[in-house]
């Protein structure tokens, strides 16, 4: 349903997923062999026996069907309702990154790369076979009435639509908060961390992955299978290219040759900008059948649909014809339109909530749900409303063929409705274009995705080994071939069926793991309300109550915090700041934790472990953070860290052109006799060293703390932190 680029997994914590620095990336070898082992006698069993292959296969659809038909319609709703719930409730403000992160990717960028995850071969195969489809043979009731025209683009939105994008929100935000805000790897495990803790590091993480694996490969063989077919007509109307497996296996190979280039030559960024080329020209195909088709027909239609959509959502999205068990023909429909598309999202989730997850670090809970519903639903309403009621159109005109077409061959409705316009052929000749780009990217970004699921890697920039990219594609491939040899599109659509059931499961637990993890967050949040009043009154005041007299000793100090406050300090002065009081401050402190039984240690950050640098921040070269960590809980240790960054600060001049005001001691305080009114000059570079906790940057420097002072901040955070623990220990009972 993506054709996206994917995003990557990085490598676990712990000694049982630890990476050596060198290389970076290696094999999880459980996952890997397990996953492998699995596709390839699939797909040899549906090469060698494609007769036994279908009928298993069609058995077990039945039985998941009849036993497991509820499940897939419950999860798919429970998903969509638990994501809306994120994004209106107060875990929506929460960042999918620390505190102190922004967005990779400006509001423009970040909404064409959405736009261009919801366009796929897929959507161009369903979106005029489907409609024809439910209108000459709807679930239930009479086809062909005016009724059923008005459902059919409806079910066809309703498969596309909000409920499919939930899933992918879902995995979205699971993987952005555990990956940027927890540190934990980009993968599917992480989700699992609230309820298992470390044991995803082992079997259990091990097992999550596999089945994620397996639902995406099935997933993706599902949408190259239906892209080949479909090309196989393009290239038939445009060449004469015959129909059939031997055209077919030629597009598999071609598609496993390019990924393999991709993967040794690295030419994702061409890829990238051929698919932002692609969603131009599907649009303008779109375009064109709109303006030279019956114009107003169309948008009145596409109101429409919309309405009936929303109307009709909540009675569609529980609908298991559970009163219509008796009608083979209903329970055949299920099978092959509700559960398989729901089964197809879920194999999906995975596999787009990476690429969403890479790009959204920095944005919030509520931004995130908002945009992956909104935007991307936006254009698939365009697009099948469009195609969809077009070919409606046709079809209720008289068009006897585009229906009999649409019903018995699927792959021949789209160009059978672009033959029906002006410049037919250079028509065709844009769809197949867009159509074999999408395919190419699918490819390759599916390539990527599997050999990365499959990988640990340093950081989740990182990819894997080009081998294993390699093996990918082709394994992909060969299953696609194998799936197409049983029995075409039917079968992918069945095996998607069945391949994403163990991982529907997995959606459950991811749910749960996210909201016991955002619990957290919520506590966190009320740990620092209801702290406040202890850190106010344990905090130390030198001088006691003549502490902010001009004239008494004491009565310095708030000028020594406004001469701080403005100080200009170089790379020397905060290098010296952290080795010196912050270093003393630190290691007093930990020196007492050890004492009452706390294990902490005090140390510099490498750059692995370095908070990451956010878009137009500067950080001073060679200088690394410092920080405290103490172990008071498993899950949830202490971690006070200290980092350095450059900002601009401004220096001041007098109205009367006498120089740089108020520069005494390095501080840019405009001087307090003789001047009456202040000009900023210029800004010069400031270096300050701002304070970190688990949460991310709390938006405040330390730069120039005294000792006492210092020593206050860490044991306030501290003290902020055990009140989390006490909220935490009581919200989970």
């Amino acid at each position: 349903m993506s054709d996206s680029p994917s995003p990557s997994t990085d490598a676990a914590p712990g000694d049982d997923a630890g990476v050596p620095d060198e290389p970076a990336s290696r094999l999880n070898r459980p996952v890997f062999f397990g996953s492998a082992i699995g596709v390839l006698l699939v797909a040899a069993w549906a090469i060698i026996f494609p007769e036994n292959a279908d009928t298993v296969i069609g058995t077990v659809v039945g039985w998941i069907a009849t036993g497991f038909g509820w499940f897939y319609v419950l999860v798919a709703t429970a998903v969509l309702a638990f994501v809306l719930f994120l994004a209106l409730s107060r875990y929506g403000s929460i960042k999918l990154g620390p505190d102190h992160s922004k967005p990779d990717y400006s509001n423009l960028s970040w909404a064409a790369m959405l736009f261009a995850a919801g366009i796929g071969t897929d959507l161009m195969f369903f979106s005029v076979a489907e409609p024809v489809t439910q209108y000459t043979s709807p679930p239930v009731g009479e086809g062909g009435t005016v009724e059923a025209a008005r459902e059919a683009t409806v079910w066809t939105l309703f498969h596309y639509g909000l409920t499919g994008w939930g899933m992918y929100a879902l995995m979205g935000i699971a993987l952005a908060y555990f990956a940027f805000r927890r540190e934990l790897p980009l993968s599917i495990r992480s989700a699992l961390y609230p309820l298992i803790g470390k044991r995803v590091f082992g079997r259990v993480g091990h097992a999550v992955d596999l089945a994620a694996v397996l639902g995406t490969i099935f997933g993706i063989a599902t949408s190259l299978g239906i892209a080949v077919v479909l090309l196989n007509v393009g290239l038939n109307v445009m060449f004469g290219v015959p129909q059939g497996l031997g055209a077919q296996t030629a597009l598999v190979v071609v598609a496993v040759v390019i990924a393999t280039i991709s993967a040794v030559s690295g030419v994702d960024k061409g890829i990238k900008r051929l698919s932002e080329l692609n969603v131009v020209a599907a649009l303008a195909l779109a375009l064109f059948i709109l303006i030279t088709g019956n114009t107003s027909f169309l948008l009145n239609a596409l109101v429409t649909n919309l309405g009936d959509y929303l109307s009709s959502f909540p009675a569609l999205t529980m609908e298991t014809f559970a009163f219509n068990q008796n009608d083979p023909a209903v329970g055949e429909w299920l099978n092959l339109w509700t559960l398989f598309f729901w089964a197809w999202w879920i194999a999906w989730a995975s596999f787009v909530g990476l690429f969403l997850a890479r790009i959204s670090r920095g944005r919030t809970i509520r931004q995130f749900v908002v945009g992956t519903l909104v935007i991307p639903f936006l254009y698939i309403l365009f697009w099948i409303s469009i195609f969809g009621n077009a070919a409606l159109d046709a079809v209720r005109s008289g068009d006897g063929e585009l229906a009999n077409l649409a019903l018995e061959q699927p792959e021949q409705g789209f160009y059978a409705l672009l033959a029906d316009y002006p410049w037919a052929g250079f028509l065709a000749g844009l769809a197949t274009l867009a159509g074999l780009l999408f395919y190419v990217t699918s490819a390759d970004s599916g390539a990527l995705v599997m050999a990365n699921l499959t990988s640990y890697r340093k950081t989740p920039r990182d990819d894997a080994a080009v081998p294993t990219r390699i093996f990918w594609a082709a394994a992909t491939g060969l299953l696609t071939l194998g799936m197409l040899f049983v029995g075409g599109i039917t079968t992918l659509q069945n095996a998607t069926v069945i391949m994403g059931l163990p991982f529907g499961f997995v959606i459950v637990l991811v749910m749960f793991g996210l909201y016991k993890a955002l619990r957290l967050e919520r506590n966190r949040s009320d740990s620092r309300r209801t702290s406040l009043p202890a850190l106010l009154s344990g905090r130390s005041h030198p001088g006691g109550p003549g502490a902010g007299r001009a004239d008494g000793a004491a009565g310095q100090d708030w000028r020594e915090r406004l001469r701080r406050t403005m100080g200009h300090a170089d790379s020397h002065g905060a290098d010296e700041f952290l080795a010196g009081t912050a270093t003393t401050v630190l290691n007093d402190v930990a020196e007492e934790l050890r004492a009452q039984g706390v294990p902490t240690r005090v140390q510099r950050c490498d750059e692995a472990d370095a908070p990451e640098i956010e878009p137009g921040e500067e950080r001073p070269e060679g200088m690394q953070p410092l920080e405290l960590v103490a172990d008071v809980h498993e899950t949830l240790p202490f971690v006070y860290r200290l980092v350095p960054r450059i900002t601009g600060l401004p220096r001041y001049q007098s109205a009367d052109g006498d120089g740089p005001a108020g520069d005494t001691g390095g501080s840019a305080i405009p001087a307090a006799a003789g001047i009456e009114t202040a000009e900023v000059t210029d800004w010069t570079d400031h270096h300050r060293v701002e304070v970190h906790l688990q949460g991310g940057g709390q938006g405040y420097t330390v730069m120039g703390y005294g000792y006492g002072q210092l020593v206050d901040d860490v044991l306030d955070r501290y003290e902020q932190h055990l009140e989390l623990l006490r909220l935490e220990r009581e919200t989970s009972g």
